[in-house]
């Protein structure tokens, strides 16, 4: 079934996104830019996107609200993060998570929680294709694929926002804790593909899996070890992260420890990052392609296998 699987993701459909998301027609994925002509700013035109796909794909996208303001920029910073937090009279606009599940049949009570943010940059006019479209399109293509696969667990996917404030994931994870959620492993998917300018000149096929706690790494030793035994054809480092931070830190701290954040590389390498460079001709489709199956099979193999495959 996995092999099976692996072959119906489609470089082609995850272009066709990444393109549209992230250069044609929506350059920018943020509350505070709405395009000429328009009523509606531009992240809730990505939502809008976002949610017809996965509809198409037959999902019930579940759509929660909430306030966000932009960062401030402030350029005397290191050139990568020159974002600063807003001030209390900045502006507050509306935005929102995006959500679907694919119900599994013996253990759908187990959830394999798949997160991805959709927001571009608010402080800078970056594309964000890298930052995180990627990550974006990569988890609407598991959708579509996973909406054609018998599963055990439940898969669920978290479309949230990060470059912004505050983080909207936080409030995902802290409401899954809530309820008592059982969510057995957190993938989540930012700057996939992203890489030095060098090894984006030589093509290599790279991915990282970061991890923060002794379950993070456990679940990591798991997907990396799926690259080999599918022949996904990807270098995949697993590494520590010290920082309990991004989407994947909001769910530790909510209390979901075996969770991991997956990229391009670590040290992340991208010199376009957070910048108006960041743009989709940069992306190796193949590359974010050959991800996107590593994740498939990850997936898979956990919901076959549940919990204990990580013991």
């Amino acid at each position: 079934m996995i092999k099976d699987a692996l072959e119906k993701v489609s470089a082609a459909r995850i272009k066709r996104d990444l393109f549209h998301l992230s250069s044609d027609p929506l350059r920018f994925r943020k509350v505070n830019f709405t395009r000429p002509g328009q009523t509606m700013d531009s992240l809730a035109e990505a939502d809008g996107y976002i949610s017809g796909r996965l509809e198409e794909a037959g999902y019930d996208v579940v759509k929660t609200p909430y306030r966000v303001q932009a960062f401030r920029c402030d350029s005397t910073k290191p050139l990568h993060h020159w974002y600063s937090p807003p001030k209390p009279e900045d502006p507050w606009y509306d935005a929102c998570n995006l959500e679907v599940a694919r119900g599994g049949s013996s253990a759908s009570g187990e959830i394999i929680q798949l997160v991805s943010h959709k927001d571009s940059m608010s402080w800078i006019d970056s594309p964000g294709a890298h930052d995180n479209c990627v990550g974006t399109v990569a988890n609407m293509e598991l959708a579509r694929v996973l909406a054609e696969c018998d599963l055990k667990r439940t898969v669920r996917i978290l479309f949230c926002n990060e470059e912004h404030t505050p983080w909207t994931s936080r409030n995902a994870a802290e409401a899954a804790a809530k309820r008592g959620d059982k969510i057995i492993a957190v993938l989540n998917a930012d700057s996939l593909d992203g890489k030095s300018d060098q090894d984006m000149a030589d093509g290599r096929m790279m991915h990282a899996i970061a991890y923060s706690t002794d379950e993070g790494r456990r679940l990591a030793e798991f997907v990396a070890a799926c690259a080999p035994r599918h022949k996904i054809g990807i270098d995949v480092n697993v590494v520590f992260k010290k920082r309990i931070n991004d989407d994947d830190g909001m769910f530790i701290n909510a209390g979901y420890r075996t969770t991991v954040m997956n990229l391009g590389s670590w040290p992340y390498g991208d010199s376009e990052y957070h910048l108006p460079g960041d743009v989709p001709e940069r992306v190796n489709i193949e590359n974010l392609a050959r991800s996107t199956r590593l994740l498939l099979a990850a997936i898979l193999e956990l919901d076959a296998r549940g919990a204990d495959s990580l013991q």
